[in-house]
């Protein structure tokens, strides 16, 4: 049956607009972004079938390309649809922080930084940028590494510190693996960090390691 077929209440973008998208399952906001399904199969049934074959909500938002593309159903269209949805999702959390304190809003940086570096496949070490009001100045991902590290410069990150006339700066980066736990080379770049950019007059607030579902404040810890 098709989903026009379905009585009002029932039907994805009907039921959004009567009681909100957090009321809908993942698979009743999929068929929205799907928007048609196949011959014999709604857009609500295709959407289950595909979170089945990704394994879930997030298997299927980080697919590769090649991967996402080979499904029937979905395509290079859609991958490039679905890509820009994500980069809208995070600019938003990132506008959201700037209109605000980085340090009254914990849960908003932490989801950031994770929507940002969860679904890496390599770890990559970044900056978030802020004025003498913790306020955010910007964000960016300065070092890129293997599997299991990247080397970080500390005179790169003074220079950009500055060039961001940055008062504060929020490090991080992620670990593959998925677990969070800081290595002692992690704590040892951070003192090293502490001290040159102390330098120049800008403050290390934290350190966040982001993994699977789960981050590491090394500023909790009491490594700063």
């Amino acid at each position: 049956m098709a989903i026009s077929d379905w009585p009002a209440a029932e039907r994805p973008r009907e039921k959004l607009l009567a009681r909100g998208a957090a009321a809908l399952s993942d698979a009743e906001l999929l068929a929205i972004f799907l928007r048609t399904g196949l011959p014999g199969k709604s857009a609500v049934e295709l959407a289950r079938e595909l979170l089945h074959h990704f394994d879930g909500l997030r298997g299927l938002l980080e697919a590769e390309q090649k991967a996402f593309c080979a499904v029937k159903g979905l395509g290079q269209a859609k991958f490039v649809q679905l890509q820009a949805t994500l980069e809208l999702s995070r600019r938003h959390l990132l506008s959201t922080l700037q209109r605000g304190d980085a340090l009254t809003s914990p849960a908003e940086t932490r989801h950031y930084l994770s929507a940002q570096l969860r679904h890496r496949e390599r770890e990559v070490f970044a900056c978030l940028y802020l004025d003498n009001r913790h306020r955010v100045l910007g964000y960016e991902e300065l070092f890129f590494g293997t599997i299991d590290g990247a080397s970080v410069h500390p005179r790169e990150v003074v220079r950009r510190c500055i060039e961001h006339n940055a008062a504060a700066v929020i490090l991080a980066h992620n670990h593959p693996s998925g677990v969070a736990e800081p290595s002692r080379s992690d704590e040892e770049i951070t003192r090293r960090l502490r001290e040159a950019l102390a330098l120049v007059d800008v403050r290390v607030l934290d350190h966040m390691i982001v993994g699977d579902g789960v981050i590491t404040s090394l500023a909790e810890r009491g490594v700063i």
